[in-house]
């Protein structure tokens, strides 16, 4: 199985994964122009969409993707079920598509019924886990994030993460906000402009790599607590509830 990305709207990832035989499956197509272009311009030929929530800039692109290969199977969580799903989706599933199996994982927190779809050694997070950071939590659900966001750290270290947006640069900015004597970030961020200088993307990356460098990973830390103004006691869920909340302040993302 072979994973590509294509770059839409402002900073989203739509990621596809195809085999030697030019089937494929598209994750998350927030639009359809871009995408059915690609499709023909490779002479792929998609069997599935697999969507983790239902916001417009992941569903965007289903119906026109649907109306144009209509053999094509559509799965999502229970809140999809709107944007063209036909193959609903829950904790525990595990979906068997080019003689592989994939891994629905649960992971609430960005909305209700967020999904995480693991093929190893990729991850499509879709908006809970960032590069450097992780979603926005919507309708208070901070718990429900943290333990999605701790789910996914407990994976092993050479898990791929295919995040759904390119915030890293923002994300580091803001640790380095945080925690501004980090080497491991500030090394990171020198790398990741150079990249992002070159018009090149940041993602994938492993699990490994944000395990040093992701502030949301870290919340353990005494580093991060300290440097927070809190005591060597206060919770991580505490200390992560304080800095999605920093962050909220800082940018949208």
């Amino acid at each position: 199985m072979i994973l590509t990305s294509i770059s839409i709207l402002n900073d989203n990832y739509v990621w596809i994964l195809y085999n030697t035989n030019n089937f494929c499956i598209i994750i998350d197509p927030g639009v359809s122009e871009n995408i059915i272009k690609k499709i023909e311009e490779k002479k792929w030929k998609p069997i599935a969409i697999l969507l983790t929530h239902n916001h417009i800039d992941h569903t965007g692109g289903v119906r026109e993707i649907v109306k144009r290969y209509p053999n094509i199977i559509v799965f999502g969580p229970e809140e999809t079920k709107k944007n063209g799903v036909n193959q609903v989706v829950q904790k525990g599933d595990t979906i068997k598509l080019l003689e592989s199996e994939i891994d629905v994982f649960f992971t609430p927190g960005h909305t209700l019924g967020h999904v995480s779809y693991y093929l190893k050694p990729y991850i499509f997070c879709g908006d809970t886990l960032f590069s450097g950071g992780c979603g926005r939590v919507f309708e208070n659900r901070f718990f429900d994030m943290y333990q999605s966001i701790n789910f996914i750290k407990s994976l092993p270290k050479k898990t791929i993460l295919c995040c759904s947006h390119e915030y890293t640069l923002s994300n580091l900015i803001f640790s380095m906000s945080i925690i501004p004597f980090d080497k491991k970030i500030k090394k990171y961020y020198k790398k990741i402009k150079k990249i992002i200088s070159k018009n090149n993307k940041t993602l994938p990356v492993t699990l490994e790599t944000e395990k040093k460098i992701n502030i949301f990973l870290r919340t353990r830390e005494d580093i991060v607590k300290e440097s927070m103004g809190l005591k060597s006691n206060t919770s991580s869920f505490e200390v992560f509830i304080l800095l999605r909340k920093k962050k909220d302040i800082f940018n949208w993302s």
